[in-house]
């Protein structure tokens, strides 16, 4: 499981037109999810999405507080192209979980996050839905995070991969 996330000033969601979700400032984040990820997968995302660093504290001083600690949104994107491979110069989604597993797999990762968090907090789009994300990002700061199960035996290769947060 990959999580792609985006410290954000405020972010929104649009489906044909209409604003699904947004939030002020936090997060969005893209979750791609693949075809072996498990329950343990997605408690490891969960858990890193809650805990990790990315705000400055009262001081000034960066890397000091989470979304939890600064009482921060959540705006989740399911976007299984983050599992994608190449085909000359055709991407290739085989890696993804299929769209019916990976819907209910969704579902279950944002009630599992809204009940570690607090359910107001944590916004979603539509699943499978064409989307428009509209974001303002704050830095900007970008990071990766994913799952041990697929980072394991994994070398980095500068084309392809970028730094990789382990607990």
């Amino acid at each position: 499981m990959k999580a792609l996330i985006q410290r954000v000033k405020n972010a929104k969601v649009t489906v044909n037109d209409e604003v699904i979700s947004s939030i002020e400032q936090g997060a969005c984040v893209l979750i791609g999810i693949c075809s072996s990820d498990t329950i343990k997968d997605m408690e490891y995302i969960v858990r890193k999405l809650l805990s990790i660093r990315l705000f400055d504290d009262e001081n000034h001083k960066r890397w000091q507080k989470s979304i939890v600690d600064k009482q921060f949104e959540i705006l989740c994107v399911s976007q299984f192209t983050l599992y994608n491979t190449w085909k000359g110069n055709k991407p290739d989604f085989h890696k993804a979980m299929a769209a019916d597993r990976s819907k209910e797999f969704y579902e279950q990762f944002i009630q599992m996050l809204r009940e570690k968090y607090k359910p107001d907090k944590v916004k979603d789009g539509v699943f499978g839905a064409y989307m428009q994300v509209s974001i303002q990002n704050d830095g900007p700061v970008t990071l990766e995070i994913e799952s041990p199960s697929h980072t394991q035996n994994k070398t980095p290769n500068s084309l392809t991969d970028g730094a990789v947060i382990k607990d």
